[in-house]
């Protein structure tokens, strides 16, 4: 039996799930009177954001689409850390964000060197303030980021 036009991609499927998870936390978190609302609304930006630039026209070429998928799916758990960074107060969790901003940005610049794509700029994170003007400072490599994002959770 073919599927094929009925059956959800993983990557689709993972959506689905993360949304529904979204919804039902903000339900929960609601519903308890905690007061996260700018929380909620920042991640619900996030995840509509994703969500969106997901839906890409085919090219054609697998690895093209593959990457013009990926990319916004890992913009949108930077996004989603970086709410957390902002709102959280859980020191672990905010680790743990740290890590998936670093590992998420790793994993777009390899899946665009992959395909000799160019790398944006590098630029501080919004929720870390900047020294410097972004064009007299020098870009700042991903271990450095994440020694810096280390020491200003301290």
């Amino acid at each position: 039996m073919n599927f094929s036009h009925t059956a959800m991609s993983p990557i689709r499927l993972l959506a689905v799930v993360l949304i529904g998870a979204a919804c039902a936390f903000g339900s929960v978190a609601h519903a308890d009177g905690n007061d996260e609302q700018p929380f909620l609304t920042e991640n619900d930006t996030a995840m509509n954001k994703m969500m969106g630039s997901m839906t890409i026209k085919p090219s054609g070429d697998v690895d093209h689409d593959f990457v013009a998928m990926m990319v916004p799916h890992h913009q949108g758990a930077i996004d989603m850390a970086q709410a957390e960074l902002r709102y959280g107060h859980n020191e672990q969790l905010r680790r743990i964000a740290q890590e998936i901003i670093v590992e998420q940005q790793q994993e777009i610049a390899a899946m665009r060197l992959a395909l000799g794509q160019p790398l944006p700029p590098s630029v501080a994170s919004p929720d870390q303030p900047s020294t410097a003007s972004p064009a007299a400072a020098p870009p700042m490599s991903h271990s450095t980021m994440q020694m810096q994002m280390q020491k200003d959770s301290r």
